[in-house]
């Protein structure tokens, strides 16, 4: 065995062996990731048991849900799935996700690779979208100019307003920024134009951080509500699943005033905000998996 070998393999041991510091230190960030992760999981799970729960029982019972109370049911789906409301909502979501996401993900992109250009008028524009970010215009003003351009009661105001933040298009810009000028010389060389060079050179190596990007937006665009409550509010056939969550759940407030209460419909306030979470679940480490492999991508183009 070589000299060489030895040290390598003296090395690395030297490197995977832990010092007692290093080890509390890691014991600790487990307890306190492990804390986080269970803090953020109870109320998931409680709304969970609660959903599959008997509504009588369950409007008696106090505290957390550690289990279904009383005999599991699944009543509460099978009303929610009947309403018409909720199927609408769904099909409401799922329109204003696809398009902030996809109005959301162009103007990153286009909007951070200018900004990553050496241009006049980039500090200004770098100001302008900052402003935002420490001062806001307020509900009204925005109210108005959305009323002038005659957006109000539109599905595209609930898409233009949620599609992207000043933020997100910094961010493109010290995404594009961190591509080589080299690997962008070779391109210009090439023939590309801008936008070849965009597309075909820059973004695949900045695709780690444009889904992050995309993700934030998707779930801000997916737990919305207020927007649609102030833009959409007198058409119901418009209203996303979070603003039909709302609804239900005032309208089940005065279920025991009733001569005979249906204590299933209890449930429905659980069992709608299980099945509108549920798809956000199933789509984020989707996400996760697109986020991962753009960083892959970029670290083998550089």
């Amino acid at each position: 065995m070589s000299s060489v070998t030895k040290s390598v393999r003296i090395k690395s041991g030297m490197v995977e062996k832990k010092t007692a510091g290093a080890f509390i230190v890691q014991v600790i960030l487990v307890l306190v990731v492990g804390l986080l992760a269970v803090l953020c999981l109870l109320p998931m799970w409680h709304v969970l048991m609660s959903s599959i729960s008997d509504g009588f029982a369950l409007m008696s019972h106090s505290g957390l849900v550690a289990w279904p109370v009383g005999a599991p049911t699944l009543e509460g789906y099978r009303l929610i799935f009947r309403d018409a409301g909720v199927i609408t909502g769904y099909t409401n979501t799922i329109i204003y996700v696809i398009g902030t996401v996809s109005v959301g993900f162009i103007l990153n992109v286009l909007g951070g690779y200018a900004l990553s250009r050496n241009t006049k008028l980039r500090t200004f524009f770098m100001v302008f979208l900052m402003i935002p970010l420490l001062f806001g215009g307020g509900l009204i003003p925005t109210y108005m100019i959305v009323k002038s351009i005659g957006l109000v009661g539109s599905r595209l105001a609930v898409i233009f307003l949620e599609a992207t933040m000043g933020v997100y298009i910094l961010l493109g810009m010290r995404a594009f920024m961190g591509v080589p000028e080299a690997t962008i010389e070779a391109a210009r060389i090439d023939g590309a134009g801008h936008l070849r060079t965009m597309i075909r050179v820059m973004l695949p190596q900045c695709k780690g951080l444009f889904m992050v990007t995309v993700m934030m937006t998707f779930v801000g665009s997916w737990n919305s509500w207020l927007t649609a409550s102030i833009y959409v509010a007198g058409d119901r056939s418009k209203w996303p699943i979070q603003l039909w969550i709302n609804q239900i759940i005032a309208d089940n407030a005065d279920i025991i005033k009733g001569v005979n209460p249906n204590y299933n419909r209890f449930l429905i306030q659980f069992a709608v905000i299980a099945a509108a979470t549920i798809p956000m679940l199933i789509a984020i480490p989707f996400l996760q998996k697109q986020i991962e492999a753009g960083v892959l991508t970029g670290a083998i183009k550089e």
